[in-house]
């Protein structure tokens, strides 16, 4: 441990300091101006990282965070590798680079979009949810993330022919919460008296009350048809995965993220 000794220039608290602290560790190598170019630069990558959650450009400034904090680390460490050959500075520079997305940056990510942020793609736009949000906070008319069960109905060798719904994940509005009463026509349904325009596949007639701990929201699905299904099993099977069990509930989307107003549809 003797022999083991930091140059005059760097200490064990700069670098630790580096670590933590993206672009510090070229303010403390200095010159100073450039080292408050490097945080202001970092500060800005990581707000437009999530500005941007989920888009390309949030990516790439993602990446160059990485890049500004591992570059900066070697530079602060630049007296340890002033004797060594100039490939190997550039090798080892390229190794913390890499370190330092696989060991600090990819596990932050995951916090913060697993955590406390999820993007989810749709229709060509990225929609941010809140992951803290809880089942009590929904209220009608609100769009929720939810988890979808695999589900089979009917029989493909009798008439009316059979259903297979994959699970995954649903995305739509509350139509009615517990005690609401859901009523069905041929051209519209009402909830609660109040009519609105029929969605694809609904019933034709008759109505129900959402039970206690669940939601009623029309599923909305890629279909594939292979055979002759009829309309009633199509529409049985919908309205069964309608009503919403506040268990599957997964997330909802903050109604603005920062300055633009989220579109859902």
């Amino acid at each position: 441990m003797d022999r083991i000794k930091l140059p005059k220039e760097t200490t064990l608290g700069g670098i630790v300091l580096g670590i933590l602290i993206p672009g510090l560790a070229v303010y403390i190598r200095g010159p100073r101006l450039w080292g408050k170019i490097a945080l202001s630069a970092c500060a800005i990558l990581f707000l437009l990282f999530i500005i941007l959650l989920g888009y390309p450009s949030g990516n790439l400034a993602f990446g160059f965070l990485i890049s500004i904090h591992g570059s900066g680390f070697a530079y602060y460490c630049s007296p340890v590798l002033r004797e060594k050959e100039f490939f190997a500075r550039i090798g080892y520079t390229l190794a913390l680079v890499v370190a330092f997305g696989l060991l600090f940056y990819m596990p932050l990510r995951s916090i913060i979009q697993y955590r406390w942020l999820l993007p989810m793609s749709r229709n060509g736009h990225v929609v941010i949810l809140e992951k803290s949000a809880s089942a009590g906070s929904v209220k009608r008319g609100e769009w929720i993330l939810y988890s979808l069960p695999g589900r089979e109905a009917g029989n493909p060798h009798r008439e009316g022919g059979a259903v297979w719904v994959q699970s995954g994940f649903g995305f739509g509005p509350v139509l009615a919460t517990a005690g609401d009463r859901v009523s069905f026509g041929t051209k519209s349904f009402a909830v609660n008296g109040v009519e609105r325009l029929r969605l694809p596949h609904m019933p034709q007639g008759g109505d129900l009350i959402v039970p206690e701990k669940n939601w009623f929201i029309w599923p909305e699905f890629g279909i594939s048809g292979h055979g002759n299904t009829s309309e009633a099993v199509i529409s049985a099977t919908m309205l069964q995965l309608a009503t919403v069990p506040e268990d599957q509930f997964v997330s909802k989307p903050f109604k603005r993220w920062f300055w633009r107003e989220q579109i859902f549809q």
